[in-house]
């Protein structure tokens, strides 16, 4: 059994009996180097290595049958320590003694209520999924890496058209060193008083600013693209079919702008997806796409299909928005989706639609035609200009499948 022992900014003296108890019973302290020298005890002391993750299985090996407590920051559980050791152990090895979260401690001194704030964390994270989070009137609480991301919030927020924004920035919060700063994000200046931050951000919009929702169906603008690009509308109903469910995967096959890669990152968090693009350009595209639009965690595959799919994990989804005419390509698809899996086809020439109905009629599924008008002038006048229509094939795999 592992104990890890939530310490604060005001170490020692903060630590509730039994999470004394726990580290003077130690026969190995692990934690940071600041962690470390917080606490009086007499037990090894041992600091994190560096990269941690790849070292830890390793580590816990070497010091096998002696009591180990690690000491962590705050809740350990709160992007912390103890959900790492909790997946490599078994959460009934792991024994957590929490203290109280920098989230926590930041909405008291606001007076937020905890439940209505979004949490976004820079450390060892891509500082753009603060794009995804923005929005008018929305509380974020960002957990800071280092005393620049104050500055690096500010920047994001100015960039994306909130600079408005209310920023309050709290240093070493439960310490007597605690520091309180405040400044909207356009005119930010300087890092925070510790590198034990974190930014509480009221978002205010710029005037001008189109907030993004998180509902599919992003305006074709938000993207980048040289017109391969699935088209507003044709997007939600792709989405719709998709049906993105918490945690799932999504190969997005021909990503062009990699809009529909990016709408499925944006319904969660914790949803995942490959892009994968033949062309390098658009590869590089769809990069900056993720990116600007809060989802850096996209991995884009640059290689032509199907051949770029080997070695990929298991899809929970797959849309193949080009090159379904590629011999062996939806062939491929199919075999790697899992079971209840759903495959999305889009078609728009006569050729792609002719394999589409070839596997519709060998599946079955949902096949649907959409015919887009847009109001555009003529003369003097207003009518409608039609947009190609567009063919959508979605089958759900089966156990027997």
């Amino acid at each position: 059994m592992i104990t890890v022992v939530g310490i604060g900014a005001d170490g020692w003296d903060g630590l509730p009996a039994a999470s004394r108890r726990a580290v003077e019973a130690a026969d190995v302290l692990m934690g940071g180097p600041r962690h470390l020298e917080l606490v009086p005890t007499e037990a090894e002391r041992v600091a994190w290595p560096s990269p941690l993750l790849p070292a830890l299985p390793e580590l816990l090996h070497e010091h096998a049958g002696r009591k180990v407590c690690v000491l962590a920051s705050g809740d350990p559980m709160f992007h912390g320590i103890g959900t790492t050791l909790a997946r490599l152990l078994g959460a009934e090895n792991v024994q957590v003694l929490p203290q109280v979260s920098s989230l926590s401690l930041a909405c008291a001194r606001l007076g937020w209520p905890v439940e209505r704030i979004q949490v976004i964390s820079l450390v060892g994270r891509p500082p753009e999924a603060l794009h995804a989070a923005a929005g008018p009137g929305r509380r974020l609480v960002v957990l800071g890496a280092d005393a620049d991301s104050p500055s690096v919030v500010a920047g994001l927020l100015t960039q994306a058209g909130y600079g408005p924004s209310e920023m309050t920035v709290l240093s070493d919060l439960g310490a007597a060193t605690e520091d309180v700063r405040r400044a909207t994000a356009d005119t930010w200046t300087g890092p925070a008083a510790s590198p034990l931050n974190v930014i509480a951000v009221e978002c205010a919009a710029a005037p001008g600013t189109e907030p993004l929702s998180a509902i599919p169906g992003l305006p074709d603008t938000a993207f980048e693209h040289d017109g391969q690009l699935t088209k507003r509308e044709v997007r939600a109903v792709t989405m719709s079919r998709l049906a993105p469910q918490y945690g799932e995967l999504l190969w997005d096959v021909g990503a062009g702008a990699g809009s529909i890669a990016i709408e499925w990152l944006r319904v969660h968090p914790s949803c995942a997806a490959v892009a994968v693009e033949s062309r390098a350009d658009r590869a590089a595209a769809v990069r900056r796409n993720a990116d600007r639009l809060g989802v850096p965690s996209l991995r884009i595959v640059t290689g032509r299909a199907p051949d770029a799919l080997s070695g990929l994990p298991t899809p929970d989804a797959v849309f193949v928005g080009g090159g379904a005419t590629a011999p062996g390509l939806l062939e491929r698809c199919w075999a790697a989706l899992r079971p209840g899996g759903r495959l999305v086809a889009n078609a728009v020439t006569l050729e792609t639609e002719a394999v589409v109905a070839e596997w519709y009629g060998r599946l079955g599924g949902d096949l649907v035609r959409l015919a887009v008008q847009r109001a555009a002038p003529v003369g003097g006048f207003t009518g409608w200009r039609a947009a190609m229509p567009v063919t959508i094939w979605s089958v759900t795999k089966g156990d027997k499948q």
